[in-house]
């Protein structure tokens, strides 16, 4: 009996010199930025907002990094792009304003969007001019997204939207939010009838927007409720009833990225400069043990983004990335929590880090897929399903 395929591998892969020769870059514009009073570091890392931040990067081409020069890009490769992003992450620099369009709304409109969607969207994506929200969860529709009820029913020029969305990040700033909704009726096929549209959140009538405070007392996200809410036709991405497909691929840019175990390497490098040396054995192995895991997720990473760049679509390694670094980010603030303790670590820095991180940290595995649903996607890779 033939073994089946497994759809799962991770290569070995190497940054190239080119790529690696872009961090000196990168921390000189944050430095220098920096100093000029533009930006302070955020304590939750990359979820600060800093549109003069997003402008500077845009300037330098940090932004749209892998999009052909046509669209405002710098027809770069991803694992250049990774470099930055990494740098960003080290740095704790507020990139939220851009970060959504650059990571996959962007990338979703230059392989579906029409030509005029992209010559409109892109160019002031790249410049760090214009901010977009992503409208996929809602109320009872969060990991099975099949079941969204936001619905889209044809009318003269466009379509009218019903319904809500919720956890969509900055939807209280940002210009526009891509939705998937319903275009057609319910079937047999659960992932068809479903389509994108991008909402023009400040020029659009019917439009709510309810704040949701975090436990860390951050307005980040939001609950935006639509009512009869005019999309015109230009503004459907792609073809209506492919939403599924884009929104599979959104995910997969999504939990590829090294911001699933990087959001709070700020707290892990702030008790490793707490403690100068001066650790005990414990302690050593306790931070060690993290150090050797950030190491292997960094290189899963690194491979998923080399995959990337060969064209492929790497889902179930980016799925399992996204679980096993949610889950290393879960791990870091309680065993740094231990160490401080056990260490008896007064550092203010450390503390007050840890005391974001803390609140922060349950919501790493539910957004962008909860633990379950990643596991799922692995398990049909494996063929165990």
């Amino acid at each position: 009996m033939k073994a089946p395929t497994v759809h799962l591998r991770f290569l070995p892969a190497a940054l190239p010199e080119a790529a690696e020769n872009l961090r000196s870059e990168v921390r000189v514009l944050l430095e220098e930025t920096r100093a000029e009073g533009v930006w302070l570091a955020d304590g939750l890392s990359w979820w600060g907002r800093n549109p003069a931040l997003s402008r500077a990067l845009g300037d330098a081409g940090f932004i749209g990094m892998t999009w052909p020069r046509q669209y405002g890009g710098s027809e770069r490769s991803y694992l250049e792009r990774y470099v930055v992003t990494e740098e960003l992450l080290a740095a704790c620099a507020p990139t939220a304003f851009h970060w959504f369009a650059d990571r996959q709304i962007g990338p979703s409109i230059l392989r579906y969007g029409t030509e005029e969607q992209k010559q409109r969207f892109l160019p002031p994506i790249a410049r760090g001019e214009l901010s977009f929200a992503v409208g996929m969860s809602e109320p009872d529709s969060g990991s099975d997204l099949a079941s969204i009820r936001t619905r889209a029913e044809r009318t003269d020029g466009g379509w009218r939207l019903n319904g809500s969305k919720i956890w969509t990040s900055y939807a209280h700033e940002a210009e526009y939010c891509v939705a998937l909704v319903r275009t057609e009726p319910k079937s047999d096929k659960r992932h068809a009838g479903m389509s994108q549209v991008i909402v023009d959140l400040k020029n659009s009538d019917g439009i709510t927007v309810r704040p949701i405070i975090d436990l860390p007392g951050r307005h980040d996200f939001n609950e935006v409720f639509f009512e009869d809410t005019f999309v015109p036709d230009d503004c459907l991405l792609g073809d209506s009833g492919d939403g599924w497909a884009q929104v599979t691929s959104e995910l997969a840019y999504e939990r590829s990225g090294p911001e699933r175990f990087l959001t709070n390497f700020h707290l892990l490098r702030a008790l490793v400069d707490a403690l100068d040396g001066s650790a005990s054995p414990g302690a050593q192995r306790e931070v060690g043990r993290l150090v050797s895991r950030l190491w292997a997720l960094r290189a899963a990473s690194v491979s998923v983004a080399a995959a990337l760049e060969a064209g492929e679509t790497p889902n179930v390694e980016s799925a399992l990335v996204k679980d096993l670094g949610t889950n290393f980010q879960q791990d870091v603030p309680e065993i740094v929590r231990r160490v401080v303790a056990d260490e008896g670590v007064a550092d203010e820095v450390v503390l007050d880090i840890l005391h974001q991180v803390i609140l922060a940290a349950p919501s790493y595995t539910i957004q962008g897929g909860a633990t379950e649903i990643l596991r799922g996607i692995v398990a049909r890779g494996l063929r165990l399903r």
